[in-house]
């Protein structure tokens, strides 16, 4: 199972994983369009936590136990046990943000103009993710784990 670890020793808090994830997740793929045309604005599923000197990205760890599937009551969130994914299907969430709650790294994002959540998908259609491939200090890394 592949999952994305960030180290903090290399993160400058520039964000551009943030504004690549929102890249990636946009319906034109492209920068300026995903910025300043798109609405509703794509929501980056990484969040960049700076308190200088200290900066690192917190994303869906996709975790073990997946706390936010067990909480989520209508099934939106499912652990896939073949990949270790944590998912996310938005046309089965209501909104109710057990999930947010329970997540105990706080990846999980609101959008507020959809009602429902977000968050890291590993950017399943691409070999690697965007801001693991896009981080200029190598800050992200994919790392393969035991499930």
């Amino acid at each position: 199972m592949r999952k994305i670890v960030a180290k903090q020793e290399h993160c400058i808090g520039c964000g551009i994983c943030e504004v690549h994830c929102i890249t990636q997740h946009s319906k034109s793929k492209d920068i300026i369009k995903a910025y300043n045309r798109e609405r509703p604005r794509p929501i980056s599923r990484v969040r960049l936590e700076l308190n200088k000197p200290v900066s690192f990205a917190i994303q869906c760890r996709h975790c073990n136990d997946a706390p936010c599937a067990s909480a989520c009551l209508t099934g939106a969130m499912h652990k896939d046990e073949k990949t270790g994914l944590v998912t996310h299907n938005p046309e089965k969430c209501m909104g109710c943000w057990t999930c947010v709650m329970v997540c105990p790294y706080g990846a999980i994002k609101i959008d507020k103009e959809g009602h429902v959540v977000t968050k890291c998908d590993q950017c399943a259609d691409l070999d690697t993710p965007a801001c693991v491939a896009n981080c200029p200090n190598g800050a992200l890394e994919c790392v393969e784990v035991e499930s």
